[in-house]
């Protein structure tokens, strides 16, 4: 959530929310030995969002010391990505659990992708969707890796620790930047035999920002891979169709040009459209497909 601040009084500061005309002000702040600002609300109140905040409770930004931090974790990110391989990246929800259909869904795509493409597949590590995608590749028996952040949207508590990847498959970024780099070099073909896709399942705002970043970066021909790479956009029980619709509507307003968002990525409804897409995007002929059933049949 983007904020601004538009006053200074003394101890108190107001910040104004982008999304909003209500102003909150901050009894005092105040910088911590581990560089972390933390701003005291002065009393209990409902946040835009249905967020309830307390005096006892603060709101910790963690604050860059220098920018070779950041190069540092990017650098840390790219080292795990040439030692595990690229492959097929994930993006999706953190909050949608085993008990969801998608859940069930994403899980058996991210099966029948590994086992499809034979690579590695990538996701944030965390719960929801990601853990669902990891299940999924470690079932098809192929490398799975992972770069974390500290707390997903709608975790309680922070952890470094992922509860069952082994330590040396995933790496816990400090800074979103740096895990949003790894997660597109994560996909980068620079050889024809390079076997890579970006798969965007249902999600929320994290999603959908990391989503629209990489269809942006293909757009401007800045992603970083001299092959172009499968972008999959999982339109699970029509989930994402009102955004759909909201795209055709840019193209009516002249803010995209007609065609081009469609010509970014692959709309499937389906788990088997998907494969069908992806089989077809790597010419695997329906005689390799089988090859890899029998395979597997045999293990």
């Amino acid at each position: 959530m983007g904020f601004s601040i538009w006053d200074s009084l003394g101890s108190h500061i107001v910040v104004g929310g982008s999304q909003s005309h209500q102003r909150i002000k901050f009894q005092s702040f105040s910088i911590t030995e581990k560089n972390t600002l933390n701003f005291k609300f002065p009393k209990r109140r409902l946040i835009q969002g249905g967020v309830s905040l307390s005096k006892q409770e603060s709101i910790e930004f963690d604050e860059r010391k220098s920018p070779d931090e950041v190069k540092e974790e990017i650098k840390r990110c790219y080292e795990l990505i040439d030692r595990l391989g690229r492959g097929v990246v994930y993006l999706g929800s953190s909050r949608m659990g085993p008990n969801h259909s998608h859940y069930m869904q994403a899980q058996e795509l991210a099966k029948e992708i590994a086992n499809l493409l034979d690579c590695t597949s990538w996701s944030g590590a965390g719960p929801g969707l990601m853990d669902a995608v990891t299940q999924g590749a470690m079932q098809a028996g192929k490398p799975v890796g992972g770069l974390k952040i500290g707390r997903e949207p709608g975790e309680r508590m922070s952890s470094d620790v992922h509860p069952y990847l082994p330590s040396d498959t995933y790496f816990t970024c400090r800074f979103f930047s740096a895990r949003k780099h790894g997660l597109v070099d994560a996909a980068v073909r620079n050889d024809s035999s390079d076997k890579t896709a970006i798969v965007a399942l249902p999600g929320g705002v994290g999603t959908l920002d990391e989503m629209f970043e990489i269809l942006g970066l293909i757009q401007l021909e800045r992603i970083g891979s001299k092959l172009p790479i499968p972008v999959i956009l999982m339109n699970y029980d029509s989930f994402y169709s009102k955004l759909l619709d909201f795209l055709d509507s840019c193209e009516d307003w002249g803010t995209v040009y007609k065609g081009e968002v469609a010509s970014l990525w692959k709309v499937c409804e389906s788990n088997s459209q998907a494969l069908a897409y992806l089989a077809e995007f790597y010419n695997i002929s329906c005689i390799d497909l089988r090859k890899k059933e029998t395979t597997l049949e045999s293990i």
